[in-house]
C-alpha cells in the first residue's frame, strides 16, 4: 500500500543506525553506513519467496542501471532489506542485485519495517535528505511498475507530473504524441508497410487492445474485421484501427497482426504499455474510440460494435441512443408472432447479434423471427404469410 510523505527528525544514516545497522553489505564486502552519504537512497523491502517481488525486480534492475549509466550525478543507491525466511534465501536473493543490502538480522528488519510503515512487499521507499532531516516519500513500487525509468526521481511530485502528462494525452489533440514516440512517427501493417501517423489526423480511430492467446480477443477480432470492412467499403465515414498488442512475445504478435487488415504499433515499442496505462486497460479485448480531434469519446467500443456493428459509427453515446431508438421503431412495425409456409412452427420476434437466415442463407443482425422448438431463423424481409 502506498504511503504518503512524512518526516523523520534525522538524516538517512542516523535512521539506519537507530535501527541497529552498523554496516552495509556489498558484493565486495562490508561497507560503512557513511558510504551512502550524498546519494539518493531507496529502501527495498523484498523476499525471494515473494512472486510479486521477483516480477518487480526486473523493472527495478533496468531502472537502476539506466539511471546510473545515463545520469551518474543522480547517485541512485538502493538498500535491500530482506524479508526472507533465512539467511540462505537472503543471500540467494541478494546475489541478483547490484546494489547494497542491510545485514540479515530479524531485530533490525523489524525496526526498519516499523519505522517506514511497511505493510506489504515489494516496497520501495525513497528517502530524501532536506535540511538535515529525512523526507520519506510514498512507496514507489506502483510508480516504477507503471512508468519504468520515467518514474525517477521517485516521489509524490514526480507521480503528479507523470499523471498530468497522461491526462493531457487522454484529452487528445496530439495524436503523434499519443500513439507515436521520439523515434517513431509511423504505424505498421501486416504487409510490412508503414503509414505516417499524421495521415490519421481527423479520422475516427479505434485503439484495439488484444492478444492472440486470448480466445475472447480472437472472437472479437472477427467481428471487428466485419465492421471495419463494412465501413471501408461505405461512404459513412473514415474509421481506422490501431492494434496495441498484449501478446506475450513477438511471434504471437505477428500471428495476431497477420489476421488484421489494419495498423499496429510495433511490438518492441514501449508506447504499447504506456497506452495500456493511460487508458487504464484492465482486461482484453478492449476498444478505445478516439474522435476526429483525438479526444477519447468512448471506453467501450467493444460493446457498441458487438451490439450494433457499423451502424454505431462514429461510436458516440449519442449515436448509440439513435441506433437503439431506430431498432425499437423497426421492431414496433413487426408482428410479435408469425407463421411462414416454409416452417411448421410459429416464429417469435427476437433480437440477435448475428444469425444466418435459413431461407436466404445470408447473415442477419438485430431483428429475427426464431423458432422456440427448433433451430430455425428467418430474416424479417424473407418472411411471407401462409
Amino acid at each position: 500500500m502506498e504511503q504518503k510523505q512524512y518526516w523523520l527528525p534525522h538524516d538517512v544514516w542516523a535512521s539506519l543506525e537507530l535501527a541497529g545497522v552498523e554496516y552495509l553489505l556489498s558484493h565486495d564486502g562490508n561497507m560503512p553506513v557513511s558510504c551512502i552519504k550524498d546519494k539518493f537512497i531507496c529502501l527495498l523491502f523484498s523476499a525471494k519467496w515473494c512472486k510479486p517481488c521477483n516480477c518487480f525486480m526486473g523493472k527495478l534492475l533496468d531502472l537502476y542501471k539506466t539511471v546510473n549509466s545515463t545520469s551518474p550525478a543522480c547517485n541512485l543507491e538502493i538498500l535491500f532489506v530482506s524479508l526472507d525466511h533465512n539467511e540462505s534465501s537472503f543471500l540467494d536473493h541478494f546475489k541478483e542485485m547490484p546494489w547494497l543490502a542491510v545485514p540479515f538480522d530479524q531485530k533490525i528488519i523489524r525496526k526498519l519495517r516499523f519505522t517506514f510503515h511497511v505493510e506489504q512487499i515489494p516496497s520501495l521507499i525513497p528517502l530524501v535528505l532536506v535540511d538535515g532531516n529525512v523526507l520519506v516519500e510514498e512507496d514507489a513500487v506502483r510508480l516504477v511498475e507503471s512508468y519504468g525509468v520515467d518514474a525517477f526521481p521517485f516521489g509524490m511530485k514526480r507521480r503528479k507530473e507523470l499523471e498530468a502528462t497522461d491526462e493531457t494525452k487522454r484529452q487528445g489533440g496530439k495524436l503523434e504524441e499519443l500513439i507515436g514516440c521520439k523515434d517513431r512517427n509511423y504505424l505498421i501493417s501486416n504487409d510490412d508497410s508503414k503509414l505516417p501517423i499524421p495521415d490519421l489526423v481527423g479520422k475516427t480511430i479505434g485503439l484495439y487492445f488484444g492478444a492472440h492467446w486470448c480466445p475472447p480477443s480472437r472472437a472479437f477480432t472477427k467481428l471487428l474485421i466485419e465492421t471495419y470492412n463494412e465501413l471501408e467499403n461505405s461512404e459513412i465515414g473514415s474509421f481506422k484501427i490501431v492494434f496495441i498488442s498484449m501478446d506475450r512475445d513477438e511471434n504471437e504478435f505477428m500471428a495476431s497482426l497477420k489476421e488484421m487488415p489494419w495498423l499496429a504499433i510495433p511490438y518492441s515499442d514501449k508506447s504499447r504499455h504506456d497506452l495500456s496505462r493511460i487508458f487504464n486497460i484492465k482486461w482484453i479485448p478492449s476498444l478505445i474510440i478516439l474522435g476526429a480531434n483525438g479526444e477519447m469519446i468512448s471506453r467501450d467500443g467493444r460493446t457498441m460494435i458487438a451490439r450494433y456493428g457499423s451502424l454505431a459509427f462514429p461510436f458516440t453515446e449519442k449515436r448509440s441512443k439513435e441506433v437503439e431508438r431506430m431498432l425499437e421503431e423497426d421492431g414496433e412495425r413487426l408482428a410479435r408472432l408469425v407463421s411462414d409456409p416454409r416452417h411448421e412452427h410459429l416464429l417469435k420476434l427476437d433480437m440477435a447479434r448475428n444469425y444466418v437466415c435459413d431461407v436466404c442463407q445470408c447473415t442477419g443482425r438485430f431483428w429475427v423471427f426464431s423458432c422456440s422448438q427448433c433451430d430455425f431463423d428467418l430474416h424479417p424481409s424473407c418472411h411471407r404469410e401462409r
